[in-house]
Protein backbone atom coordinates (compact mmCIF):
# COMPACT_ATOMS: atom_id res chain seq x y z
CA UNK A 1 0.00 0.00 0.00
CA UNK A 2 1.04 3.78 -0.08
CA UNK A 3 3.50 5.21 2.54
CA UNK A 4 4.08 8.24 1.01
CA UNK A 5 2.98 11.51 -0.98
CA UNK A 6 4.18 14.02 -2.62
CA UNK A 7 3.46 16.57 -5.24
CA UNK A 8 4.72 17.80 -8.42
CA UNK A 9 5.02 21.24 -9.89
CA UNK A 10 5.75 22.17 -12.68
CA UNK A 11 8.54 26.02 -12.89
CA UNK A 12 9.48 27.83 -15.46
CA UNK A 13 13.39 28.07 -14.20
CA UNK A 14 14.37 25.66 -11.36
CA UNK A 15 16.88 28.31 -9.59
CA UNK A 16 14.62 30.80 -9.04
CA UNK A 17 11.88 28.90 -7.81
CA UNK A 18 14.36 27.44 -5.19
CA UNK A 19 15.72 30.94 -4.71
CA UNK A 20 12.26 32.25 -4.30
CA UNK A 21 11.28 29.36 -1.53
CA UNK A 22 14.65 29.43 0.03
CA UNK A 23 13.72 33.04 0.64
CA UNK A 24 10.43 32.59 2.26
CA UNK A 25 11.41 29.59 4.69
CA UNK A 26 11.15 26.13 2.68
CA UNK A 27 14.30 23.99 2.76
CA UNK A 28 15.32 21.74 0.70
CA UNK A 29 16.87 17.66 0.39
CA UNK A 30 19.94 18.71 -2.31
CA UNK A 31 20.76 15.17 -2.52
CA UNK A 32 17.88 14.88 -5.15
CA UNK A 33 18.82 18.25 -6.92
CA UNK A 34 19.19 18.08 -11.01
CA UNK A 35 19.63 20.51 -13.29
CA UNK A 36 15.42 20.30 -13.91
CA UNK A 37 14.51 19.54 -10.74
CA UNK A 38 14.72 20.08 -7.19
CA UNK A 39 13.02 18.62 -4.02
CA UNK A 40 11.81 21.30 -1.43
CA UNK A 41 11.03 19.68 1.85
CA UNK A 42 7.86 21.13 3.76
CA UNK A 43 7.11 21.29 7.38
CA UNK A 44 7.85 19.23 10.49
CA UNK A 45 6.48 16.14 8.21
CA UNK A 46 8.84 16.49 5.65
CA UNK A 47 6.47 16.74 2.97
CA UNK A 48 7.70 16.83 -0.22
CA UNK A 49 7.55 19.01 -3.30
CA UNK A 50 9.34 18.43 -6.29
CA UNK A 51 10.24 21.31 -8.59
CA UNK A 52 10.30 20.27 -11.99
CA UNK A 53 11.31 22.19 -14.86
CA UNK A 54 8.16 22.47 -17.58
CA UNK A 55 9.04 20.69 -19.97
CA UNK A 56 10.38 17.61 -17.82
CA UNK A 57 7.51 18.26 -15.97
CA UNK A 58 5.12 17.77 -19.25
CA UNK A 59 7.04 14.45 -20.21
CA UNK A 60 6.14 12.71 -16.77
CA UNK A 61 2.68 14.33 -16.34
CA UNK A 62 2.17 13.49 -20.51
CA UNK A 63 -0.14 17.03 -20.57
CA UNK A 64 -0.35 20.29 -21.35
CA UNK A 65 0.96 23.15 -18.31
CA UNK A 66 -1.82 24.68 -16.87
CA UNK A 67 -1.97 28.77 -17.48
CA UNK A 68 -1.38 29.83 -13.80
CA UNK A 69 -2.41 33.37 -15.34
CA UNK A 70 -6.38 32.41 -15.97
CA UNK A 71 -6.73 28.87 -13.90
CA UNK A 72 -5.91 26.85 -10.77
CA UNK A 73 -5.68 23.61 -11.06
CA UNK A 74 -4.39 23.27 -7.13
CA UNK A 75 -4.78 25.70 -3.61
CA UNK A 76 -2.00 24.36 -1.89
CA UNK A 77 -2.36 25.18 2.14
CA UNK A 78 -0.28 24.99 5.23
CA UNK A 79 -0.27 25.79 8.91
CA UNK A 80 1.32 28.59 10.82
CA UNK A 81 1.91 28.30 14.36
CA UNK A 82 0.55 32.32 14.83
CA UNK A 83 -1.17 35.62 13.19
CA UNK A 84 2.58 36.81 13.42
CA UNK A 85 3.66 34.26 11.05
CA UNK A 86 0.94 34.51 8.78
CA UNK A 87 1.84 38.18 8.62
CA UNK A 88 5.79 37.64 8.46
CA UNK A 89 5.39 35.42 5.40
CA UNK A 90 3.72 37.46 3.40
CA UNK A 91 6.16 40.12 3.63
CA UNK A 92 8.75 37.78 2.71
CA UNK A 93 6.61 36.76 -0.41
CA UNK A 94 6.51 40.24 -1.26
CA UNK A 95 10.26 41.00 -1.15
CA UNK A 96 10.89 37.57 -2.61
CA UNK A 97 9.07 38.43 -5.68
CA UNK A 98 6.05 36.40 -5.13
CA UNK A 99 2.34 37.86 -5.34
CA UNK A 100 -0.33 37.89 -2.06
CA UNK A 101 -3.44 37.88 -3.84
CA UNK A 102 -5.48 37.80 -0.14
CA UNK A 103 -3.53 39.91 1.98
CA UNK A 104 -3.35 38.55 5.49
CA UNK A 105 -7.16 38.51 7.36
CA UNK A 106 -9.64 36.82 9.92
CA UNK A 107 -12.00 34.50 8.50
CA UNK A 108 -15.14 32.42 10.03
CA UNK A 109 -13.68 33.85 13.63
CA UNK A 110 -11.04 31.22 14.35
CA UNK A 111 -8.49 31.42 11.17
CA UNK A 112 -6.48 34.19 9.86
CA UNK A 113 -4.91 33.73 6.66
CA UNK A 114 -3.58 34.70 3.90
CA UNK A 115 -2.87 33.81 -0.10
CA UNK A 116 0.28 33.91 -1.99
CA UNK A 117 1.14 33.06 -5.38
CA UNK A 118 4.54 31.91 -6.37
CA UNK A 119 6.89 32.70 -9.22
CA UNK A 120 4.97 30.40 -11.64
CA UNK A 121 1.21 31.61 -10.28
CA UNK A 122 1.11 28.25 -8.20
CA UNK A 123 -1.15 29.41 -5.40
CA UNK A 124 -0.91 28.58 -1.71
CA UNK A 125 -2.84 29.48 1.27
CA UNK A 126 -1.39 30.26 4.75
CA UNK A 127 -3.78 29.52 7.85
CA UNK A 128 -2.99 30.16 11.50
CA UNK A 129 -6.07 27.94 13.28
CA UNK A 130 -6.91 29.09 16.32
CA UNK A 131 -9.63 26.21 17.70
CA UNK A 132 -10.49 27.66 20.89
CA UNK A 133 -12.27 30.10 18.68
CA UNK A 134 -13.87 27.13 16.91
CA UNK A 135 -17.96 27.66 16.94
CA UNK A 136 -19.84 24.89 19.11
Amino acid sequence: MTKQIWLNLPVKDVAKAKDFFWKIGFSFNEQHDTPSSTCMVVGEGHFVVMLFEEMLFSSFSQNGITDTESSSEVLISIDAESREEVDELAEKVKEAGGTVFAPPAESQGWMYGCGFADLDGHRWNVLFMDFSKLPS
